[in-house]
């Protein structure tokens, strides 16, 4: 099985910039803990560096 991330909005992006409202938008993030699985991928991880402070990452299994 291969690794991933479970990424859960857990702040509002009210009061950040638009390029952090943008990356929680294209990680697939919409409402307050709301959650998304994502493959481990440094551009991933890159995204998740970015908007740390708004998130929460666990690391799952990822099933198939």
């Amino acid at each position: 099985m291969a690794k991933a991330l479970k990424i859960t909005l857990v702040r509002s992006v009210i009061g950040y910039g638009q390029n952090q409202r943008v990356t929680v938008k294209t990680l697939g993030l919409g409402k307050l803990n709301t959650s998304v699985t994502h493959t481990d991928t440094p551009q991933i991880r890159g995204m998740i560096e970015k908007i740390k402070h708004l998130v929460r990452v666990e690391e799952v299994e990822q099933e198939g």
